[in-house]
């Protein structure tokens, strides 16, 4: 059983949500219940992304590349929102692939979390 996660105005909860074609990330304040920020991949053409590591650069494609562009998307809007702080919630998926390039890519964005 997996633990809720809550969100606040001050430290939004950042939902994943992922199907087999897109990925979604979502900036949520469950104290109001609304949605300050929606992001997905739908519409996007993406080709390829680096993604800075300790050993070098690592070059991502495909679904993995939208997903890391989405992250850095969602860190968009929440500079824009005044959001540096953010709860990361999985929606019960593993932390690896799409899921783990959304996450790494809000982190090069600057969120935190």
């Amino acid at each position: 059983m997996r633990a809720k996660v809550f969100g606040s105005l001050k430290t939004p909860r950042f939902c994943v949500f992922r199907s087999n074609k897109h990925i979604y990330g979502q900036l949520i304040d469950d104290n109001k219940g609304k949605t300050l920020a929606n992001v997905s991949d739908k519409g996007m053409k993406v080709k390829a992304a680096n993604k800075k590591t300790a050993e070098g650069e690592v070059k991502l494609s495909g679904k993995v590349a939208a997903a890391f562009e989405v992250g850095k998307l969602v860190a968009k809007k929440a500079a824009e929102l005044k959001i540096e702080k953010v709860v990361f919630d999985r929606g019960g998926y593993k932390y690896h692939g799409r899921v783990k390039a959304l996450a790494d890519g809000a982190r090069e964005g600057g969120l935190k979390f």
